[in-house]
């Protein structure tokens, strides 16, 4: 069960600890000499919490559940660190309550049932109510979740659950409609700072045995990225460091000893691996290849599965880019293939090369349109038989079915496309593709058009009416003047043209 840490700033020296292993008035382990610092650093009362504020107001939520003012069912949710297990502690403690904890990584149904069987007979006979805390709720199964509905409905027990990930994805929808749900923030750097240093001076804590350096400190904070019992279990071992080295102070070389990589906020089955994959692709949408590039050491920090990431740059090579630089699908390809070949930790390169090249490119999600308004087409019952020229004749008997009867073999012709329906009845003129003025498409919207003409067997567009020419003052110089006034015109709309795609690139 996890040690969450909603601390206090101004908590009493001295308390009295209590043996090594044994059960506390609260039902959780009790707090011993040789306990790790971020337990011993607990908070008695809601009072003396640090975080949170948006939770902590007079007649908030939080507050009755921990003074049982009234009775309701809550769903803690946040990050590592930010108190979901110290509230639990709280409302352990506050009242006298029945409390049980459990796990959700080593209860079953069996034990939830026995619980509640437990709670039901003692409220029958006027006993205590009963308070079921469930850790890591989320890895309970469907089943096992269905198990606590009817106790909570009726208030047999009243629930309180913690969990790291989205509970609109983790929890059943009946229990989360039954309970309150409460959302926990990471802390901030100078609750973590205050708390680091309230550590350092309290009896519970360092005891002031040692001081602790401000780049030290700083080094800390910033690794912790708000996870208290990160900073605070860091500053225990930089402490045992200091202290085996005859050291009164803990510096900054021994801060970095203790701890060298940062909290990353990731989980990779969690809501914050979609969060985090939600930006990075965002990012190189908008063409913020520095945004991007952070994004990818996130999750390459974090564990993420390499061939997740490159699935996701093959998916968005044609969804983002497409024709706008059909290399990228290439690169995008190719870097998948790095990824089984090569592996990490030297296949980052490669998607970071993918990344820049996919984040600088024009962009087009011109086939992204195009295949999904014809999709919608299709799922709208639109289309009919297939041309009879255009279907299979090269089975017997299927001539005489007048099949391919008409076809035209586009490379009889000169210009490698003829006039032909290729199209259903149903669906002919409809136009999917549009490309975009980006990149390399530039070129395929100026040559569709004309392929489009042919194929359906339209007249060419008018030419545009003839302007009369001012009457003529200098002869061939008035010539030449309209000369350059019109290729003045050319060059401005064509550089227009430019400026416009590579603006939206």
């Amino acid at each position: 069960m996890e040690s969450d840490a909603l601390f206090s700033l101004g908590e009493p020296a001295g308390a009295p600890s209590a043996p090594a292993g044994s059960l506390g008035v609260d039902g959780f382990t009790a707090v011993g000499e040789d306990s790790p610092l971020p337990v011993r650093m607990r908070p008695r009362s809601i009072d003396e919490l640090v975080g949170q504020d948006h939770l902590l107001a007079p007649g908030a939520p939080l507050r009755q559940l921990v003074s049982a003012t009234a009775p309701m069912s809550v769903i803690l949710w946040g990050p590592p660190g930010s108190g979901k297990t110290t509230i639990a502690h709280l409302v352990a403690r506050a009242t006298d309550r029945r409390f049980v904890a459990m796990s959700a990584l080593t209860a079953g149904v069996k034990d939830v049932r026995a619980v509640i069987e437990t709670a039901r007979r003692q409220r029958r006979s006027g006993g205590p109510q009963t308070v079921l805390f469930i850790d890591e709720v989320h890895r309970f199964s469907k089943t096992q979740q269905d198990s606590l509905l009817a106790a909570v409905e009726d208030r047999t027990v009243t629930l309180l659950a913690a969990t790291t990930e989205n509970p609109y994805f983790s929890v059943i929808s009946p229990l989360l409609s039954r309970c309150v749900l409460l959302t926990l923030q990471p802390l901030d750097d100078a609750a973590v700072r205050g708390l680091l240093r309230r550590a350092v001076a309290d009896e519970r804590g360092l005891g002031g045995a040692l001081t602790l350096e401000t780049e030290a400190e700083d080094h800390l904070v910033r690794l912790a990225a708000g996870d208290v019992r990160k900073a605070l279990t860091a500053l225990e071992a930089a402490a045992a460091s200091a202290t085996a080295l005859g050291a009164g102070r803990i510096d900054l070389a021994t801060a970095e000893q203790a701890v060298d990589v940062a909290a990353v906020r990731y989980d990779r089955a969690g809501d914050a691996h979609y969060d985090v994959t939600s930006a990075f692709i965002k990012s190189m949408r908008g063409s913020d290849v520095d945004a991007a590039l952070h994004w990818l050491a996130r999750m390459l920090v974090a564990g993420e599965d390499a061939r997740f990431i490159a699935r996701r740059l093959v998916i968005f090579a044609s969804e983002d880019v497409g024709m706008a630089d059909p290399t990228a699908l290439g690169v995008a390809t190719a870097t998948a293939h790095a990824v089984e070949y090569v592996g990490l930790p030297e296949v980052q390169l490669n998607l970071a090369q993918a990344v820049i090249h996919l984040a600088t490119a024009p962009k087009s999600n011109s086939a992204t349109t195009a295949i999904g308004a014809a999709v919608a087409d299709v799922r709208a019952g639109r289309g009919g038989p297939v041309p009879r020229g255009l279907r299979d004749a090269h089975y017997a008997g299927a001539k005489g079915l007048g099949h391919g009867t008409g076809y035209r073999y586009p490379h009889d012709d000169q210009r490698g496309v003829v006039t032909q329906q290729y199209a259903p009845d149903d669906l002919v003129g409809a136009d999917y593709y549009r490309p975009t003025p980006h990149g390399a498409e530039r070129a395929v919207a100026t040559r569709l058009p004309l392929l489009r003409r042919i194929v359906r067997g339209l007249p060419a567009p008018a030419p545009p009416a003839e302007v009369p020419a001012p009457p003529a003052t200098g002869g061939a110089v008035g010539d030449g003047r309209r000369q350059t006034e019109t290729g003045g015109d050319d060059a401005a709309r064509e550089s227009g043209s430019d400026a416009a795609g590579e603006g939206q690139q």
